[in-house]
């Protein structure tokens, strides 16, 4: 029989010869199992669950920017994790997304074992193939505690990453029209 989440994280914490009958530590197995279920909701997501039909008609071909969306998600490497946000822009082409659905496809990549490079890549991707956007760009700063509580235990690094799809990669002048409006 398969052992459940809670067990598997009660032997974890037994392995470092920590008493799970102490006063701080009981229950501590279940909490973790449901924490971590939670920190990995995404992967019980999908784009059509998550976008609900919130594409709206429109006749603005202008660019679109949500910044300073908040994001925490789990490193694949190290099961520790990197805090930050992202910012989005694309450039739609008769139909919108719903401003919370943009946030809602950031969380649904971020709530699962992942990489930065690869959530700032799979949330472009996404919000193109949805909205048939002209062009998308995805830029996400995070701070990995991979990074600053073990190995090489730097406090303030901070990761960049991003995705220019379409016209953000292709003209110049979307992509800095982009930039600039990030640092207004």
């Amino acid at each position: 029989m398969k052992p459940t989440p809670a067990e598997l994280y009660a032997n974890l914490i037994s392995s470092t010869g920590e008493d799970l009958q102490r006063p701080g530590l009981q229950g501590t197995p279940a909490r973790a199992a449901t924490a971590f279920e939670y920190l990995t909701s995404g992967y019980k997501q999908s784009v059509q669950e998550v976008v609900n039909d919130a594409l709206f008609p429109s006749d603005s071909n202008d660019m679109v920017v949500v910044r300073d969306i908040e994001l925490f998600s789990l490193c694949e490497h190290h099961m520790l994790p990197f805090i930050g946000k992202a910012h989005v822009g694309y450039i739609p082409t008769g139909k919108v997304l719903g401003l919370s659905k943009v946030a809602r496809i950031i969380d649904m990549y971020a709530r699962r074992l992942q990489i930065q490079e690869q959530l700032t890549h799979q949330v472009a991707s996404t919000i193109a193939e949805v909205t048939g956007a002209a062009g998308v760009g995805v830029i996400i700063e995070a701070k990995h505690l991979c990074m600053m509580m073990r190995g090489v235990e730097k406090q303030n690094s901070v990761m960049k990453t991003s995705a220019m799809l379409g016209s953000f990669r292709a003209n110049l002048s979307t992509r800095s029209e982009f930039l600039a409006l990030l640092n207004n």
